[in-house]
């Protein structure tokens, strides 16, 4: 069966879930694509790691025989993920206004808060699309995020168990609240009228994997060996823990909290499952093993660095400041890093220090 067009069921009685190639479509037009990307180092501030390709995306319910029993509970979606790959979340494509809530191990990526049904503004728990492109990791400071990163549920390492102290859910939430009616109808025949001025725009931009070395792996495919001291096991079931920090700004909602639906038009759970155990559950061969840091920068190729002069940042969650990197469970495996070169990292979004010219979107 094609993956192309599936549901994905929930319990909720939420709006349905599809699947268009490796790209999930939510009610209103949200489109969420799942990315590979280089893993930064642990220490330092870095420009935004480079798209290496999509994570490929099949619905849990079409594996029944074979994925385990929680599974076939929570239903959703699962993709591959190798032990201490870096991903980050793309929102590009997304239709209409809508405010997306983001959990890791049901832990609220945006304000460190339990996973809730509800938006909140006071920490707010939720990104505004389309106004917020993509996201990299979990809010942890000023104009910053440290990237997520996959470890095993069992160590500790988890945003979900250093936050909670308990690793229960792992995986990534996904949950959509879309406008009012009435907003909506409002936001549409905004849609229809001339607009004003061209928006501004960069070239190219963050994510587009470059082909030489897009799916590229130096070495054997396959799991890399669990490094340090982690325990010698095979967990199908991965969560996410942080890895180095970027510089990316997660916005402020400016819309009145009263714009929004009350109620989710939509949630899927997505499980992160081992390259052998999705070897073992689909019968198809995982994505090759990451692209190596030093090989992508000596090849020369870009590193992005966003900036937007008419964007709020939230402030950094309480919750989530205080979470370590994973290699303080699994121990250091980075060569020694070689930063990009200069000229080697693109600027996308706005000029510094210009102003911003806004258009109709």
């Amino acid at each position: 069966m094609s993956e192309n067009d599936n549901d994905t069921g929930n319990g909720s009685g939420a709006g349905t879930v599809r699947i268009d190639g490796n790209a999930l479509r939510l009610p209103g037009g949200v489109q969420v694509r799942f990315i590979r990307t280089l893993r930064l180092p642990e220490k330092g501030t870095h420009p935004l790691p480079p798209g290496l390709g999509e994570f490929p995306v099949r619905r849990v319910e079409d594996y029944a025989d074979t994925v385990p029993a929680e599974w076939r509970t929570r239903g959703g979606v699962m993709l591959p993920v190798y032990l201490r790959e870096a991903m980050w979340l793309a929102f590009g494509g997304s239709a209409e206004p809508a405010a997306l809530q983001v959990g890791v191990g049901k832990v609220c990526a945006v304000s460190g808060r339990p996973w809730s049904g509800r938006l909140s503004r006071d920490p707010q728990n939720y990104v505004v699309l389309p106004r917020q492109p993509w996201l990299d990791g979990i809010n942890s400071g000023k104009g910053t995020v440290r990237q997520f990163v996959a470890v095993p549920l069992g160590l500790g390492a988890t945003v979900e168990g250093q936050v909670t102290g308990e690793e229960v859910w792992g995986g990534i939430q996904l949950q959509s609240f879309p406008l009012t009616p009435q907003k909506l109808e409002q936001w549409q025949a905004d849609q229809r009228r001339p607009a004003r001025t061209s928006p501004a725009g960069a070239a190219g931009g963050y994510g587009a994997p470059p082909a030489p070395m897009a799916m590229a792996a130096p070495g054997a495919a396959g799991a890399p060996p669990a490094p340090g001291s982690a325990p010698r096991r095979r967990a199908a079931t991965m969560g996410l823990g942080v890895g180095g920090t970027m510089r990316q700004e997660i916005y402020r909602d400016e819309r009145p909290a009263a714009d929004w639906a009350g109620e989710p038009g939509a949630r899927v759970f997505v499980h992160l499952v081992t390259p052998p155990e999705w070897r073992r559950i689909t019968g198809e061969e995982p994505p090759p093993s990451p692209v190596d840091r030093a090989a992508y920068t000596n090849a020369g190729l870009p590193w992005f660095d966003y900036y937007d002069e008419d964007g709020v940042d939230l402030a950094p969650a309480d919750g989530l400041t205080a979470v370590q990197p994973v290699g303080e469970w699994l121990g250091e495996d980075h060569d020694p890093w070689q930063p990009p070169a200069p000229g080697q990292t693109k600027p996308l979004g706005d000029a510094k220090g210009k102003p911003v010219t806004d258009g109709d979107w």
